[in-house]
């Protein structure tokens, strides 16, 4: 039972994983971007709504405020990508992000200082508990948010117009540029979604996994390994890949001698996944 509890306790980080790993995808999918820094412009925005209303002041209007900042973030970073690396790599495209990663947390350093933010999380205690099995509010909620933002851009990439046009963009933005299609503006508008979303979550989250802005470096790494299970195309997998390391950690939990290795969850995901992925290719060209 120890075990079983350890695991769910353990999901309950696979869902911010599997969360983030969804956006990650998302943008990959939609704008050739692995944006390393997804997660530093959520916890920025967080911080600044604390800043300028403060602890005591309107949760829903930090929360409001906290999505705005992170989505006005996120435009002015996809307008520069799409903007002045329109036909660039992929590999060239990422890179800004991480210097934006950087550049943000040299700027909560500078602004809001290296201490812990009470940041106040917005779902609190339990939803579901039985035999030491708990089940909290916050990861029942992160795990909602995953599948409804993974269902809705099956849906809207599927199903709409607006989904053909942002495929078409990703895949061939120069002939989408010739058919008068405005390349930059939907492609902005796509960073812009992906950034309000990362505001959210961390204000979902509060104190609980980002009470400083060294840490949301930490969260990266499992959330990228989440959405490489997926291969960054697969909305699905990688919502599973999340709450798999997840869990794992948690399974590591359970034995004091084993605790530290945990964080080799995620890079052991990796690994395995990037030697799996070699093995087939292998197999391809021998057939």
């Amino acid at each position: 039972m120890d075990l079983i509890s350890s695991f769910v306790v353990g999901l309950s980080a696979g869902t911010i994983y599997a969360t983030f790993g969804v956006l990650l995808t998302l943008m990959a999918l939609l704008t050739r971007v692995i944006n390393f820094a997804q997660i530093a412009v959520g916890v920025f925005a967080a911080y600044l709504s604390l800043s300028l209303i403060g602890p005591d002041g309107s949760t829903l209007g930090r929360a409001a405020l906290a999505i705005a900042a992170a989505a006005a973030v996120s435009v002015i970073v996809g307008w520069v990508v799409s903007r002045w690396l329109g036909q660039a790599s992929a590999t060239a495209r990422s890179a800004v992000t991480v210097a934006v990663l950087m550049g943000l947390l040299s700027m909560s350093a500078i602004f809001f200082g290296t201490r812990p933010q009470p940041l106040a999380p917005l779902f609190v205690g339990p939803a579901w508990s039985s035999g030491g099995i708990v089940v909290t509010k916050a990861g029942v909620a992160m795990l909602v948010l995953g599948v409804a933002v993974a269902g809705m851009a099956r849906l809207l990439l599927g199903y709409t117009s607006v989904g053909i046009r942002l495929r078409a963009i990703s895949d061939h933005p120069r002939a989408a540029a010739l058919l008068k299609v405005n390349v930059t503006g939907w492609q902005v508008a796509v960073w812009a979604v992906s950034g309000a979303i990362s505001g959210l979550v961390v204000f979902m989250l509060g104190s609980a996994q980002v009470s400083s802005a060294s840490s949301m470096v930490n969260l990266m790494v499992p959330a990228a390994a989440a959405a490489l299970v997926g291969a960054f195309r697969n909305l699905e997998l990688t919502i599973i890949g999340g709450l798999l390391i997840g869990g794992l950690q948690g399974l590591f939990t359970a034995f004091p001698d084993l605790v530290n290795l945990k964080d080799w969850v995620p890079i052991l995901s990796v690994i395995v996944f990037l030697l799996w992925n070699q093995r087939k290719e292998k197999w391809d060209a021998a057939r």
